[in-house]
């Protein structure tokens, strides 16, 4: 069975065709193809929804014909010119389903990809598969590339960790998914991203301050870790945004209001100086990255060990944070070691929105529906 997943929830056009295992335990990657408007949002510090659909609607028929062409034995009909007037009823490739996004994201967003989606589906008369972004991400982990995946066994505990989201679930079976608690403000994403603005960073800041954490003093900062000991299993980063605010004000009423400008040009001729702030950057850097990484840990072994879980799975663009990996291992083979629980994490490539973990997610929650009834939900959460 051949599945072509498309997701288009956020400022990524992607595509995949993926490969189900005969047993049905996971999928092998045909093609993989993402275009994404990253650059454009960098220069703003953010995603500004219509750049992102603008440039969706360009992308979305060449990324799906890169995807079809490239994968072997799907499209006969593709040729070297990249023809995308190909993506016709006559030319229906060798696949046995559509998996789509249908939310949450931007609401543009998602109709370019659904839309697509749904006219493909009727001109190939291939069956529709609608799939919840959010468990895109924590089947991320059932990929062929994975070793070993035989071994991720149920009950599990399920982290999605991202720019939008921050949700714990209860994995018993692929049809018995709890939620368990999310975010009630910020997600952890969206505090890097923030914090990151605060100091000068380019976005998306997680890449950056993690790097920069290395750097730092770890007994410079030591920032709030809120709820970490609450005994719901939510989330909250919107305190520690505020602390690091409050931190960086007061640094700057010492040092000159525009002592975290990254353009400075005063800043530039003036080497102390720019020590001095590199330095406090990198250790701000270093309490933000130990806060967040301290609660998404502590908070999530909390349920593994409220559940007795197996596995650990984590998924979203937060995953693919080094850092975040290594502290879930080393707590998991010291503190938890008497779980015996497995942590899985999706490679660096499948941790940030794609076509793989659509349909990937499509092998064990995909429900063929008729294309008229699928509409986008830019609010879809878990039901």
């Amino acid at each position: 069975m051949k599945i072509l997943g498309i997701e288009t929830s956020c400022d990524e056009t992607a595509a995949s065709v993926v490969e189900v295992a005969p047993d049905k335990s996971h999928v092998k990657i045909l093609s993989s193809v993402t275009a994404t408007s990253l650059a454009l949002h960098a220069k703003t510090g953010g995603i500004i929804p219509e750049v992102a659909a603008r440039n969706q609607i360009q992308d979305i028929i060449p990324v799906i014909y890169e995807a079809l062409s490239s994968a072997d034995g799907v499209w006969p009909m593709a040729n070297s010119k990249k023809d995308h007037k190909l993506l016709a009823i006559s030319n229906k490739p060798a696949i046995d389903a559509i998996a789509i996004t249908y939310g949450p994201g931007l609401i543009g967003s998602l109709l370019v990809g659904v839309e697509t989606a749904k006219t493909l589906s009727y001109i190939w008369n291939i069956p529709l598969l609608p799939i919840n972004h959010l468990f895109g991400h924590i089947y991320a982990n059932w990929i062929e590339t994975l070793s070993p995946f035989q071994s991720l066994e149920f009950p599990a505990i399920g982290l999605i960790v991202s720019g939008g989201h921050t949700d714990l679930l209860l994995m018993k079976s692929h049809t018995d998914i709890t939620w368990l608690g999310g975010t009630r403000d910020d997600a952890a994403g969206e505090a890097f991203d923030k914090i990151g603005r605060m100091l000068g960073l380019s976005y998306p800041a997680g890449p950056a301050i993690e790097n920069l954490a290395k750097k730092g003093n770890p007994k410079a900062f030591h920032f709030p870790r809120p709820l970490m000991y609450d005994k719901e299993l939510d989330f909250s980063f919107s305190g520690l945004k505020t602390a690091v605010l409050r931190e960086i004000q007061k640094i700057e009423k010492s040092e000159g209001n525009n002592f975290f400008a990254g353009d400075s040009s005063e800043l530039r001729t003036q080497e102390k100086i720019v020590t001095k702030r590199n330095a406090l950057i990198a250790d701000i850097c270093r309490g933000v990255q130990d806060a967040i990484s301290d609660v998404l840990v502590y908070k999530t072994l909390q349920a593994v060990e409220k559940y007795n879980a197996r596995s650990v799975i984590v998924g979203g663009g937060v995953a693919a944070n080094e850092t975040l990996k290594n502290n879930f291992q080393h707590m998991l083979d010291t503190k938890y070691k008497i779980l015996n629980t497995k942590l899985f994490v999706p490679p660096k490539s499948l941790c940030t929105d794609n076509g793989v973990m659509i349909a990937a997610a499509a092998l064990f929650q995909g429900k063929e529906t008729p294309w008229e009834k699928i509409t986008a939900n830019s609010e879809l959460y878990f039901d």
